[in-house]
Parts: C-alpha cells; sequence; structure tokens
C-alpha cells in the first residue's frame, strides 16, 4: 500500500507497492536489516539512485550511514525547503488576510485558489521529479485560500485562525515527540490499518457533503457545529497526526539510505499539505468550541 500522501508515493520514497524501510531501516537510531529491504541500496536496478554517485552502499546488517556527500538529501534540505514552502503559504495569507475584504467574491477568490492549488498538487505528484515552481505555486495559492477562510473565521470568532496556528503546532511537536522517542513504531501494519481508517473516512466526508448539497442533511450533517462536528474534526487531527507519522518515517528513511538532494522539495511538498490539513481541521474544531461558550 502506498502512502496516502502522493509526494511520498513517488521514486525513492517507495517501492514495490511498499513503504520505504518499513521493519528495515532505523526509527530513531536503530539498525538496518540490509540491502534487501533497503529502497537504496544498488541492486539489481531496484535503487532508483543507483546511478547517484553520492549513493553509497549500505552493507548487510550495517546501520546506514549519514550523508558525507553533498549531493545526498540531509534534514538541513528538509527544513530548508519546508521553511520555503511553509513561508510562501504563510506570505500568501497574511497578503490575501490584508487586501481581500470579507465578501461573496473573496469567498470565490478562496474556492478558485484552493482548486488552482489543488491542480497543481496533482501535477507535481504524478512527476517523477520535484518542480520547485509548482510546490512553491501550490503553497502561494494555497496560502491565498487560507488567508480568506482564516479571515471569515476570525471575522465571526475572533482569534480563531491563532488559537489554530497554535494548535497545530502543539500537534506536530506532539506527533514528532512521540515518533522520535519510538512511542509509535511505523510499520507496514500501523499504515495498512491507519490509511484503511483514512479512506473510509473521506468515503463518509464525500457522502456526507453530497447529502449536505442536495438538501438530504441539515446543518451540515457530520460536519455540523455541535458534539457530532467536534467527533469528526478530532478524528480528522488525529488522522492529520497519522500522515505527519509517515511523513517523518519517509523523510528519515530518504536521508539513511541517500536519496538525492532535489528530493527534499517533495517531503517539504508532503510536509505542507499534511500541516495545511491540520490547521484546517483545527480552525473548525476552534469555531465549534467557540459557538457553544
Amino acid at each position: 500500500m502506498r502512502s496516502s500522501n502522493p509526494v511520498f508515493s513517488r521514486r525513492g520514497f517507495s517501492r514495490d507497492n511498499g513503504y520505504a524501510g518499513f521493519n528495515t531501516a532505523p526509527q530513531a537510531g536503530g539498525a538496518a536489516v540490509g540491502t534487501q529491504g533497503n529502497p537504496y541500496a544498488q541492486q539489481g536496478g531496484a535503487n532508483p539512485y543507483a546511478q547517484n554517485p553520492y549513493a553509497q552502499q549500505t552493507q548487510y546488517g550495517a546501520p546506514p550511514q549519514a550523508p558525507v556527500a553533498t549531493g545526498r538529501m540531509t534534514m538541513d534540505d528538509v527544513v530548508m525547503r519546508s521553511a520555503m514552502t511553509l513561508g510562501t503559504v504563510a506570505v500568501g495569507a497574511i497578503l490575501a488576510w490584508a487586501l481581500l475584504p470579507v465578501s461573496n467574491k473573496s469567498y470565490g477568490l478562496a474556492i478558485g485558489s484552493a482548486l488552482i492549488a489543488f491542480v497543481l498538487a496533482m501535477v507535481q505528484s504524478f512527476k517523477r521529479t520535484a518542480t520547485p515552481a509548482l510546490i512553491l505555486g501550490y503553497a502561494a495559492f494555497e496560502g491565498v485560500f487560507l488567508g480568506v477562510i482564516s479571515e471569515m473565521y476570525n471575522s465571526r470568532w475572533s482569534g480563531a485562525p491563532f488559537q489554530a496556528v497554535l494548535g497545530t503546532m502543539a500537534v506536530s511537536g506532539a506527533t514528532l515527540l512521540v515518533y522520535k522517542q519510538g512511542w509509535i513504531r511505523v510499520t507496514a501494519r500501523y499504515a495498512r490499518i491507519g490509511m484503511s481508517i483514512a479512506i473510509a473516512f473521506m468515503v463518509v466526508m464525500a457522502v456526507n457533503l453530497l447529502l449536505v448539497a442536495f438538501g438530504v442533511a441539515e446543518d451540515g450533517g457530520l460536519r455540523s457545529m455541535g458534539p457530532m462536528g467536534v467527533i469528526v474534526g478530532l478524528l480528522a487531527i488525529l488522522l492529520g497526526a497519522f500522515f505527519l507519522t509517515l511523513d517523518f518515517k519517509q523523510i528519515e528513511d530518504g536521508i539513511a539510505y541517500g536519496a538525492p538532494r532535489e528530493e527534499a522539495w517533495l517531503a517539504a511538498f508532503g510536509l505542507t499539505m499534511t500541516l495545511v490539513w491540520i490547521y484546517v481541521e483545527m480552525l473548525r474544531l476552534v469555531a465549534i468550541f467557540s459557538s457553544n461558550d
């Protein structure tokens, strides 16, 4: 099963329809099993980076070595690219908030920006290589969308966007801590169960949207401002945290097994999409709690 995040279904982050490094690469510093499960090991052409002069051979039973060549992805590369994409989202959101007053036209612009961002994300997801222009373009349009809806929520529930940002940071930090401490082991079974829940959730939400659109369900259906909306929102945030653990695992494997530096753009792209998911769900949850005060 591939990652729910289309970015990490790209070459180098998955192999034979499985997650790169599951039960092979170390999580938080453990030892690797060997080259049989190493998606970056030079064996029989299975490694998409076998021709990469910077990729080194991993010996059987030896832990992956820290990258020593400039052509391989490092954590600094991932952090820098992530800062660029998230910074672009933030700038787009701030400009949209400052320049676009709350109105029907701004809502239409938000929907249009979201659609453009979706198209750019899909184009990048199906490309075999990272295209920074596409990724930054996605981030810019996503930022406009977030800026408009954040202003809309703030006009009705003052301070909701700020609380949502704090909530997103708290969820992300807690997820990273849990992952690095090894309290959650990202295994194939873990991924299958999580993906099954995520797919079921998305199907149910799609059906709920149709029922609301045709007037069968009122007040948002499962997405209401009542207790059911809280339950759905919490589940969505938990799924966002699940996606983050997959992102962390894929990044760790990419660094450990010598992915080329340009793959850091895909890592940043995936993290940005996941964090946007968590922020939007957190924004809805804050609004629900604020309405019931």
